[in-house]
């Protein structure tokens, strides 16, 4: 329960008890998941973007008695969250995936173990988080919220200044008008649309091209994942190289080596799951991350007895056509968790 719900629940302030405000929960609670995403597109953070729509509904709730609806509640949620991702931005630096940091590595075989602390990594957004795929939901809005979530785009939201972002985001994404931008950031329509110019400018230098992500129909994907899932476990690299692009992309952060070309791939797939961890029982299991298709990796540890497998990594896929153009490897266990599935498994 977030400090949020324990308030609304109980009723408790610190100057004492007052009335639970029945309508908030009731109106603000569905715009909670959208709040979210939007935060974070902004940080490029989902722990970040939880404390920040944790923010935005404390200030809200304890505004709301003064909210006199000149704008919809959606509108004055948004205003509240994008202000205060603003200001939590003024102090930070762009978080990035590891392709964003200089050329690929060229020794797949060495020492992948450091990790640098001085590098604040982007985070990948579990779709259970934002009940991307309820039945509800029209087809078109889901469509939109993946492409407006995708991982390449969120790394490349990350090069723009903060007023940048917000602007792209609300306008391009969320497809706001103009007019309406200029209200909720307190900007001229001429400033919003400057903004809007520069950010897509600079979008267009780094964002990939539309056909990078495109993906198979739902039938093929399927079965593309259950070869990858296959082959991955069964450590069977030559299934694994027919499925990818020959300038497919391997990142693993926060390891801040990455990889590129089928060449340099099946060096590195060779090595890490048949000579150094030949003998590590695997399991994937599917799941969706940032609108895409994602798995999450367990393996048994070297030291253990080999009765359990934990959780690993959270790996991304990236189509391009029907095959596999990236896959973003977060060798960060408690990302599982965030997907709603277990951390430990047994064999």
């Amino acid at each position: 329960m977030t400090i949020l719900d324990n308030m609304l629940d109980t009723g408790a302030t610190a100057g004492g008890e007052m009335r639970v405000e029945d309508d908030f929960v009731r109106l603000a609670d569905p715009f909670r998941p959208e709040i979210l995403a939007h935060c974070y597109r902004m940080l490029g953070s989902i722990h970040d973007a939880e404390d920040l729509v944790q923010e935005t509904y404390l200030r809200a709730w304890r505004s709301f008695e003064g909210f006199e609806g000149r704008a919809s509640l959606r509108t004055w949620l948004y205003r509240i969250a994008t202000n205060a991702c603003l200001t939590a931005l003024e102090h930070r630096t762009r978080r990035p995936l590891p392709a964003g940091l200089g050329a690929p590595a060229t020794e797949p075989e060495g020492d992948l173990s450091a990790i640098p602390r001085e590098i604040v990594w982007l985070q990948p957004l579990p779709d259970a988080l934002i009940a991307m795929d309820a039945a509800s939901a029209d087809p078109a809005s889901v469509v939109a919220a993946r492409a407006g979530l995708r991982l390449a785009l969120i790394a490349a939201l990350q090069y723009l200044p903060a007023r940048q972002r917000a602007v792209l985001i609300l306008r391009d994404v969320l497809g706001w008008r103009a007019a309406e931008t200029a209200d909720l950031l307190g900007l001229t329509t001429t400033a919003v649309n400057s903004l809007l110019k520069r950010a897509r400018t600079r979008l267009a230098e780094v964002a990939p091209n539309a056909d990078e992500v495109s993906e198979p129909s739902v039938a093929e994907q399927r079965e593309i994942l259950d070869r990858w899932a296959r082959a991955f476990v069964d450590a069977d690299i030559d299934a694994l190289m027919d499925m990818l692009t020959d300038d497919a992309i391997w990142e693993m952060p926060p390891q801040p080596m990455w990889f590129q070309g089928r060449a340099m791939l099946r060096r590195l797939l060779t090595f890490r799951l048949t000579k150094k961890y030949n003998q590590r029982h695997r399991r994937m299991t599917q799941t969706a991350v940032n609108g895409q298709p994602a798995f999450a990796v367990y393996a048994s540890t070297e030291d253990g007895d080999g009765s359990r497998l934990k959780a690993e990594s959270l790996q991304v896929i990236t189509f391009r056509g029907d095959r596999i153009a990236r896959v973003s490897a977060f060798r960060v266990p408690g990302l599982v968790a965030l997907t709603g599935l277990p951390t430990e498994m047994e064999v």
